[in-house]
């Protein structure tokens, strides 16, 4: 369960860099207690995002598009602080981030 959640969160597109939050390391854990609840710990790539707001609405409803799904909580969390080298290997080289 959790690959096709991290499948559906490849959908949800940080608006201001073009790039997934799965990518961009923004998912910091995927828990399912049960089949049908899916808890999200995320982050931002700064305190005080404008984006806050919308990037965990769009995690809550691309998640909730998943069949069996019935609840999804999304907790942002700040520790510890993102920085550019959670990003993929992909997202590295595209950037050319060492």
């Amino acid at each position: 369960m959790e690959e096709k959640i991290r499948e559906a969160l490849k959908e949800v597109v940080d608006p201001e860099l073009g790039i997934n939050v799965v990518d961009l390391g923004l998912i910091y854990g995927i828990e399912c207690p049960s089949p049908e609840e899916v808890k999200i710990r995320m982050t931002l790539t700064v305190k005080g995002c404008p984006l806050a707001h919308f990037l965990t609405q769009q995690v809550k409803e691309r998640v909730e598009k998943i069949e069996g799904v019935k609840k999804v909580e999304v907790e942002l969390v700040w520790d510890p602080p993102w920085n550019p080298s959670m990003v993929s290997p992909e997202v590295k080289k595209r950037f050319g981030i060492q």
